[in-house]
């Protein structure tokens, strides 16, 4: 067939899972009465001399035709003969059951829409190389039926947040990606050129100063959910481009952010499992709030088998880090040291959901000073299955205590720290202008996508992830 012979559209009129929930209960043999027009890709071909099978699959699951040479006029039932798998067809008939049960559309035209011109992997052993699954995702959709579904519960779970968030009262809007100072997170970012203005700028690393910039304006409620670049190394949980959601509401502070978390994860885990509780790795996780909450210091203390606080010697916390195989710099202050001792020895060991509390100030430049404590901050996040999903503070609001903590930031930037947050004069004068008190959080979307949908490797959620050139570029 030409490639000119290609209808340029095709009138469907039913997806194979609307018939497959509608029929359920049709018996062998029967009949409906019913015309539809389906179309889809060919994953399955079975000829018995007059009497051809096509299993087909569009985007909602898979539907068999039933071509018999008697009913096909011309060269239709020749045209279905010669079908390959892979190929895009379409076709109209009536809805029917085999006499083994099997649900059909039995053709009385058949078209086909596109041929394909390489051949799929081997069906009985599928793509199952996750890298070149990532590098030929448009395959690894076809071939692979749980790719399909992970990045349909992927637009779910984006679906769920957006409507959790607007219907209270959150505002989405855009922030720039392009800035002249990356901001709102401890990482490094990427550098580009602007040639028109002769400027190096940098990808953002974060969405939250802007937010807050909006919050200052008036905006009481605001969220945005969009890709953020963070130049750091690639594993199952890291990928250097990825999403997140921050929203920021005025008159809030973190407690109020713990409850929101606890709604909208349990909103989203229902709309994806059907339930509250899902099973990961082999485990069950129970999202049924009230969540488990623990503080930093109490949770290194437990893990370490002595108490641990921001009182003890430097020296002393250096040394009970290296105990416990954790590297640390001498740049780094009691708040930077318990925090590795926190990563290497503690999170990894957390199970089931839990809002890790009241983190140093140190190692918390944009949240405000805890209401007990001047040297912790009200932060949290939320830890499940051994990794941080959510990041959330009472949001620091004094431009004059701001711009202390920036200033300590620029400090150790200029020892060498090249994750340490940059002085933003901007947003310092924006806070000076008054921001109310104010409750922030970050969501990591691809990480929660890889929970709710029992996926290991942040590759597999995110459609076209971060890879190395097939060849060097010429």
């Amino acid at each position: 067939m030409a490639v000119d012979d290609h209808p340029y559209r095709f009138e469907r009129t039913a997806l194979a899972a609307d018939l497959a929930a509608t029929h359920a209960e049709l018996g062998p043999g029967s009949e409906t009465g019913q015309l539809v027009a389906v179309a889809g890709r060919v994953m399955l071909k079975r000829s018995f001399g007059k009497l051809v099978f096509l299993t087909i699959r569009d985007y909602s699951g898979r539907i068999q035709l039933l071509a018999e040479s008697s009913r096909l006029a011309g060269d239709l039932f020749e045209r279905v003969t010669e079908v390959n798998l892979g190929d895009w067809v379409g076709g109209e008939g009536e809805v029917v059951t085999t006499k083994k049960g099997e649900l059909s559309v039995r053709l009385d035209s058949f078209v086909v829409l596109a041929q394909i011109h390489r051949p799929l992997p081997d069906k009985w052993h599928g793509m199952t190389d996750i890298e070149a699954r990532s590098r030929q995702r448009y395959l690894d959709l076809i071939v692979n039926d749980r790719s399909l579904a992970v990045a349909q519960a992927r637009a779910q779970v984006l679906s769920v947040l957006r409507s959790e968030f607007s219907q209270r009262g959150f505002v989405e809007v855009e922030t720039p990606v392009l800035l002249s100072q990356a901001t709102g997170a401890i990482a490094r970012p990427f550098l580009t050129h602007h040639e028109s203005l002769d400027l190096q700028m940098k990808l953002r690393i974060s969405l939250e100063l802007y937010l807050k910039r909006l919050v200052v304006g008036g905006m009481e409620r605001v969220f945005e959910i969009g890709r953020v670049f963070r130049n750091e190394g690639i594993d199952s949980t890291h990928n250097p481009e990825f999403t997140m959601l921050e929203a920021y509401q005025a008159l809030a502070d973190y407690h109020d952010m713990i409850t929101l978390v606890e709604e909208v994860f349990v909103s989203v885990v229902k709309s994806v499992t059907g339930g509250t509780t899902i099973t990961y790795r082999g485990k069950s996780i129970d999202f049924n709030p009230p969540l488990r909450r623990a503080t930093m210091l109490e949770l290194v203390s437990e893990a370490a088998g002595e108490p641990v606080s921001l009182d003890r010697p430097l020296e002393e916390l250096r040394g009970l880090a290296q105990r416990h195989g954790t590297e640390v710099d001498d740049r780094w202050g009691p708040g930077r040291v318990i925090e590795a001792i926190y990563d290497e020895v503690v999170e990894g060991s957390i199970w089931e959901p839990t809002f890790v509390t009241d983190h140093p100030k140190e190692i918390s430049p944009l949240a405000r000073i805890h209401r007990s404590s001047p040297d912790l901050t009200e932060r949290f996040e939320l830890v499940i299955a051994g990794s941080e999903y959510v990041n959330a503070f009472s949001e620091l609001i004094d431009p004059l205590d701001q711009r202390t903590r920036f200033e300590e930031q620029a400090a150790a930037r200029a020892a060498g720290d090249l994750e340490a947050h940059p002085l933003d004069e901007d947003f310092l004068r924006a806070l000076e202008y008054g921001m109310p008190p104010t409750g922030g959080l970050g969501i990591g979307v691809d990480r929660l996508v890889m929970l709710v949908t029992d996926t290991h490797h942040i590759r597999d959620v995110i459609l076209f992830p971060t890879l190395r050139p097939e060849r060097p570029p010429t």
